[in-house]
C-alpha cells in the first residue's frame, strides 16, 4: 500500500526532524508498505501554532489530497497535531484521510478511561483542547499541562544538540508527570516534533508505568489497518452521508465555473454528455 504522509514543516527549516521523521516511518510500516513524506513548500512551514499562518499553509494540504488520490495513494495522512484541512480533505477525498490529533485521541481512549495531552506551549494549548472538543471527547480528558517552547523551530535543535535535548525531555516529563498526578491514564504528546524526539529516543513511559502514545507510529499503524478495512468495505470506509458530502454533480459545473477544477471525485453531467459522444 501507498500512504502520503504530510508533514506541516518545511524540508530546509527542519532538517533534522525530517531525517528523523523518515527513520521513524520506515521502522515502524509493514514491509509492503510505501510512504512518501511531503513537507510544505509554497508558503510557510515554521510556525503553525498561528491561526492565519496555519490556515495559509492548509491550502497546500488540501491540494495535496488530490495530487494523492491522482498518484494513486491509499491514504492520505496529515502529520500535524492542529488537524490542519481535515475536514475539507475528507470532503474531496475518495481515500481514508487520517490526523494525527484525531487519530493519537481515539487510540488513547482504547488505552485507558482517560487521557492527558502535554502541549508545547501557552498558545497553542487552546487550539488542541478545541480539538478534544470538536472531536466529542471533553469528558475523556484527565489533564492538560504544557511545556514552555514559545518558538517551535527551536525543537528542532533536540535532534543534533544534547543539552538542547535534554531540556526538551525534562520540560515534557514534568508536565507529563504533572498529568499523571492530576489521575492521567495516557500521556498523549501534543506536538508532531516532540513525538519524534520521544520516538527516536524510545521514550514511551511516565511516572508510575504511565504509558506515552506517540502519535507518528499510531498514525501509520491505524493508516495501515484502515487501508485494509477499506479493501473489505469495497472502498466504502470514508461515509459521504452529510458531513463529509461534497456537491452533487448537479451543482458541479456551476461551482466549477467560479471556482475551477476542484471536487475531482465528483463527475458532472457535462462530462458524462461528453464521455457517452465519444462512445
Amino acid at each position: 500500500m501507498k500512504l502520503w504522509y504530510q508533514s506541516m514543516s518545511r524540508q530546509k527549516a527542519w532538517g533534522d526532524y525530517n531525517k528523523t521523521l523518515r527513520r521513524i516511518l520506515d521502522t515502524v510500516k509493514d514491509p509492503d508498505t510505501e510512504i512518501e513524506v511531503h513537507g510544505i513548500t509554497k508558503i510557510g512551514g515554521v510556525a503553525d501554532q498561528f491561526h492565519y499562518l496555519d490556515y495559509l499553509e492548509s491550502g497546500e494540504v488540501l491540494t495535496n489530497v488530490q495530487v494523492a488520490m491522482r498518484k494513486g495513494f491509499d491514504a492520505f495522512l496529515i502529520g500535524n497535531i492542529g488537524d490542519p484541512g481535515l475536514h475539507a480533505a475528507r470532503e474531496i477525498a475518495n481515500i481514508p484521510v487520517l490526523a494525527l490529533c484525531e487519530t493519537s485521541l481515539h487510540l488513547a481512549c482504547m488505552m485507558g478511561r482517560n487521557f492527558s495531552l502535554v502541549t508545547i506551549n501557552e498558545k497553542f494549548t487552546p487550539r488542541i483542547i478545541d480539538n478534544v472538543n470538536r472531536y466529542g471527547l471533553a469528558g475523556r480528558l484527565a489533564a492538560v499541562n504544557r511545556m514552555k517552547v514559545d518558538r517551535i523551530l527551536h525543537l528542532d535543535a533536540g535532534f543534533s544538540d544534547p543539552k538542547a535535548r535534554k531540556e526538551i525531555f525534562r520540560q515534557f516529563l514534568k508536565a507529563a508527570n504533572a498529568n499523571v498526578e492530576a489521575g492521567a491514564e495516557v500521556i498523549v504528546p501534543a506536538g508532531g516534533v516532540v513525538m519524534a524526539l520521544l520516538a527516536d529516543a524510545g521514550l514511551f513511559q511516565a511516572a508510575k508505568g504511565t504509558p506515552i502514545l506517540n502519535g507518528i507510529p499510531a498514525l501509520v499503524k491505524t493508516a495501515e489497518a484502515v487501508v485494509k478495512l477499506n479493501r473489505i468495505m469495497g472502498g466504502g470506509f470514508l461515509s459521504k452521508r452529510l458531513y463529509y458530502a461534497p456537491p452533487t454533480p448537479d451543482q458541479i459545473d456551476e461551482i466549477r465555473k467560479y471556482y475551477g477544477n476542484i471536487y475531482p471525485t465528483v463527475i458532472s453531467p457535462s462530462l458524462k454528455r461528453k464521455a457517452g459522444g465519444k462512445k
